[in-house]
């Protein structure tokens, strides 16, 4: 079996951490390092990612996780928070990064500015905020693989009341919201759900070639 089907075949949303076991700043660079080449439409990244460790944070996002314990036993979790509303500064920031990196003159970049302006600027705000989400999905899933790849455990999760993270967190002052979260660390020998085969739909049933 080829390793990027290893790696998937690997990885399962574990529900029981090690507590005793951390990732190592090392990997957790790397790991965010991935995470930060993900793609993004437009290449805008219109989202925030938040690295906790912090056991009494962890503590207090727990009620509002349904209790789980991935988030207090965890390493890590790292919560991906999309901007709920944009302006032009989205993409005027963008622009401005591309011409630093590519050593390219803004205004040779102007009809691509325009052209993103005119593609998102007009969507109502709640069409902003289910576009940001979507690109935080895409380095959400991203984060995943990578994960996979370095032998870190995961559990996705989207059993969270986003509300009260964004107040713990203090993310409507910032214009963000919570859309999901990752608990990353590695699997507890006592958690059973690692031993289970992994259940998905048939090639049949999922793909259809034209």
């Amino acid at each position: 079996m080829e390793t990027v089907l290893e790696n998937r075949t690997w990885r399962y949303a574990t529900k029981k951490f090690d507590v005793d076991k951390k990732v190592s700043e090392h990997d957790l660079e790397l790991l965010l390092e991935a995470t930060r080449l993900s793609a993004s439409s437009y290449g805008l990244q219109p989202y925030h990612l938040y690295v906790i460790t912090e056991q009494n944070l962890k503590e207090q996002l727990k009620p509002a996780s349904w209790g789980q314990s991935q988030i207090t036993d965890a390493s890590h979790i790292i919560v991906f928070a999309n901007k709920t509303d944009f302006g032009e500064e989205l993409m005027d920031a963008y622009v401005q990064n591309v011409s630093k990196t590519r050593n390219i003159p803004e205004e040779n970049l102007k009809g691509y500015r325009d052209f993103m302006k005119s593609k998102l600027l007009d969507l109502s705000p709640e069409q902003k905020s289910v576009w940001t989400s979507k690109q935080a999905y895409l380095a959400f899933g991203n984060m995943i693989q990578a994960a996979s790849e370095l032998k870190i455990d995961t559990c996705p999760m989207e059993g969270f009341e986003a509300a009260q993270y964004n107040k713990v967190l203090g993310l409507e002052d910032k214009n963000l919201n919570a859309a999901v979260v990752l608990a990353i660390g590695y699997r507890s020998e006592k958690d059973e759900t690692q031993h289970l085969p992994k259940v998905r739909k048939s090639k049949e049933e999922l793909f259809t070639h034209l």
